[in-house]
């Protein structure tokens, strides 16, 4: 089978199109037959070795998918071959990423892919739906509180808002002036300038403190401003600065839900009825999946790039 390798650490040039052995179900697993993987951050951190897995290379990278069930393992129920399935995907496991003609995923991993939408859009919800519902469930904010959502016009952001407006919040988010209009759509109540001051513009907006930031854009203490005494913040990666005010800061961790199959098919379902908007930006083939890098790490993408095969 084809599949995207990181062979050696270093920048987009070192990533390879590699034939591999077709891998093979286990017990309690399946194989997917893979028709789109996501490019992310995370795939830029393991490619330049900034994350270094316990194993050596060669790597496959990306952690969300989508295709057709190829075969079962033993004890494998509730799905059959041919049937349309996404799922997330921990890249540094020994079997590897997304980014690959077969992966092998285990059961609880996988949702159906509504009929309502392709496999394509269907790859880009995995991972970012999942952070975005673990979020929610680490806040637990209870129906009209205050949230407030950074990096608003990213994948992440997006799916914040529109389910932070389903669970009954009101949500503030950032924007860049290009970007306010699809903000606007996807649901938030009120829109603030981008950028470093971002935590001081939200309190203007929101004098009394808003309840909870889900900080997508990894601004760190600059978002502290924005928050009541007490309140919440979800951070996506690692959060910098000190927390203050008795503050709480959550560490959302994505692979917590790697095998919450339950919430990505909820996740599908509110998709499949156009409760959360799904944006392919643009797909590649394998052997550019060095340019999808070097767009990504360009900043400035609306939506996911996909590795298609």
């Amino acid at each position: 089978m084809k599949a995207v390798i990181i062979p050696r650490f270093g920048g987009p040039e070192v990533l390879e199109v590699a034939e591999l052995p077709k891998p093979q179900p286990g017990s309690g697993q399946v194989l997917v037959r893979v028709a789109a993987a996501t490019v992310n951050p995370t795939d830029l951190s393991l490619r330049s070795g900034v994350r270094r897995p316990d194993l050596p290379p060669p790597y496959i990278p990306g952690m969300e998918l989508a295709g057709v069930v190829d075969a079962l393992g033993p004890e494998v129920t509730g799905v059959r071959p041919g049937d349309r399935v996404m799922a997330i995907v921990v890249p540094t496991r020994r079997e590897g990423g997304a980014q690959a003609e077969f992966v092998v995923t285990p059961k609880d991993a996988l949702a159906r892919v509504p009929e309502s939408m392709t496999l394509e859009e269907a790859a880009t919800l995995p991972m970012n739906g999942l952070t975005v519902r673990r979020a929610f469930d680490l806040l637990a904010l209870p129906a009209g509180a205050t949230l407030a959502v950074t990096g608003a016009a990213g994948a992440v952001g997006g799916y914040a808002i529109q389910l932070g407006k389903k669970l009954g919040l009101r949500v503030l988010a950032d924007a860049a002036p290009a970007d306010e209009a699809l903000v606007r759509q996807l649901g938030a109540d009120l829109v603030v300038p981008r950028g470093d001051g971002v935590g001081d513009a939200i309190r203007r907006v929101a004098p009394e403190g808003v309840d909870a930031v889900i900080d997508a854009a990894v601004q760190g203490a600059l978002v502290l401003p924005a928050i009541r005494d007490g309140g919440q913040v979800a951070a996506v990666r690692a959060f910098h600065g000190e927390p203050e005010r008795g503050i709480r800061i959550h560490q959302v961790m994505v692979t917590e839900y790697a095998h919450n199959g339950a919430a990505l098919q909820e996740l599908a379902r509110m998709a499949g009825f156009g409760g959360l908007t799904l944006r392919v930006a643009a797909t590649f083939p394998p052997e550019q999946a060095g340019e999808a890098h070097r767009k990504l790490a360009a900043g400035g993408v609306r939506g996911r790039l996909l590795i298609v095969f």
